[in-house]
């Protein structure tokens, strides 16, 4: 699998990155045996970067994701985990979290600042047993931005001038806010989450041309929306945004599912195909469950898509004319 390097960086990662909100009990609870044949599934196809969080099931993600990379040769992966949330330990009381299936063991505490940035580093790195962290994002800092850009990003510029972190960034939904950090500082990456898919081309307006123009790579996640562009023919109920897809939302995602057939591909190979045709976009980061998706999303990946499919897209008025760009 293709190798990037990320901006003006030496951190390198597979197109095709393996993300861990689903190793945390994302939308169902996961089970440690299932976690690790799923990592093994992802290394054994060539996926060499590896994405985690704090947030991820308050922990579970980061320990399930070091456990299965410790006795790895260090150099022949790429790991990155977040900031901005530390966890701290509570009595469960048979609660479940409100975010992810898992007990309620601890409670995430919004903290941006130097002492906690370094502190989440050092819990991030105990909970994974790694002795160091390639990339580190801000992470979901949208409520918290201004905060978040003054005492968050400087030390992340510390921790990449020290050494510890090879390459910094953020991770969140808003590109808007992703400009202004690109355009304001010195960051490597920027993670985007659901804003540059075959549904929504808002990054296409100012962050990506942004970040073409400053030398940052972005990362694309949320490819397929949360789900509505993950099957071949999307149905009712499928979600979009981490909520039911609207009606006129699920009857886009249909036309461009019937347009894929009649170009001998799928709906979810183009979706992973979509964001890469931006040269900004270095990768997709895809989170997978188990080996079967594992497999699945990887033969989606390496599928070759035609490219009229994105001609007759534009014309149908499926796709944004902004992001009807060459491959």
């Amino acid at each position: 699998m293709r190798m990037v390097r990320l901006g003006q960086s030496t951190v390198e990662v597979s197109e095709l990155g393996f993300g861990g909100g689903p190793l945390g009990g994302l939308f169902a609870a996961a089970d440690d045996d299932t976690a690790a044949a799923t990592l093994t599934a992802a290394w054994s196809s060539g996926i060499r970067y590896f994405d985690t969080s704090p947030h991820y099931g308050i922990g579970h993600s980061e320990r399930r994701t070091g456990e299965f990379l410790r006795p790895l040769p260090r150099e022949e992966f790429t790991l990155s985990t977040k900031v901005g949330r530390l966890l701290v330990e509570q009595d469960p009381a048979g609660r479940r979290d409100e975010s992810f299936n898992v007990p309620a063991t601890h409670r995430r505490v919004w903290d941006f600042s130097r002492e906690g940035v370094f502190r989440s580093v050092e819990d991030s790195l105990t909970r994974m047993g790694v002795d160091r962290i390639d990339m580190l994002f801000l992470h979901d800092a949208e409520k918290h931005f201004d905060v978040a850009v003054r005492d968050g990003y400087p030390a992340l510029a510390e921790l990449r001038a020290q050494g510890v972190v090879g390459a910094i960034g953020a991770g969140m939904y808003h590109p808007g806010m992703l400009t202004r950090l690109v355009r304001e500082t010195d960051v490597d990456v920027v993670m985007l989450s659901g804003r540059y898919t075959l549904l929504d081309h808002s990054a296409a307006d100012d962050l990506l041309p942004a970040c073409a123009e400053r030398g940052v790579s972005v990362l694309a996640a949320s490819v397929f929306n949360s789900g509505v562009l993950a099957t071949a023919h999307p149905a009712e109920g499928a979600a979009f945004d981490y909520a039911p897809a609207p009606p006129e939302v699920l009857r886009r995602a249909q036309e461009i599912a019937a347009v894929c057939e009649a170009h001998g591909t799928t709906l979810p190979q183009a979706a992973m195909a979509f964001p890469l045709r931006h040269p900004a976009v270095a990768g997709i980061v895809v989170g997978m469950r188990s080996p079967e998706e594992v497999r699945h999303n990887v033969a989606s990946f390496r599928a070759a898509v035609p490219e009229g499919l994105w001609a007759d897209l534009l014309e149908a008025g499926l796709l944004d004319e902004r992001a009807a760009l060459p491959a």
